[in-house]
């Protein structure tokens, strides 16, 4: 669990379409938006930071999301994929992590590796 993650974007429409796509199969919605920024989470709790950024990305940071169950595993997979999201693995079990972990990961927009898990 985390109370908030902040990642620099390059574009912000692009990511919002991004994580409003992924993120809904989560339970995660954009609680708030404005010109240099937009705030994701449950409804009225926002989380996850984007913040408009036009220098250097750096590099990618990882962000893991709790998932209900594989159904919703494989929906922010396939949603995220929708709206250009990058296939960085697809939805399955990851015995190497611990024997009931599962999970999908993408890469967003701006190089994220956004993972969505559940054990």
């Amino acid at each position: 669990m985390y109370d908030h993650i902040g990642i620099r974007v390059a574009n912000l429409d692009a990511s919002i379409r991004f994580y409003v796509a992924a993120l809904a199969p989560l339970g995660y919605v954009l609680c708030t938006k404005d010109a240099s920024g937009a705030g994701f989470g449950p409804k009225g709790e926002p989380a996850l930071w984007l913040h408009l950024h036009q220098g250097d990305a750096g590099t990618g940071a990882h962000i893991a999301f709790r998932a209900p169950d594989h159904a919703a595993i494989g929906k922010f997979h396939s949603e995220g994929v929708k709206v250009g999201g990058r296939d960085n693995g697809a939805p399955g079990p990851r015995k190497d992590y611990s024997p009931t972990y599962f999970a999908a990961f993408l890469i967003d927009p701006d190089g994220n590796n956004v993972e969505a898990v559940c054990t």
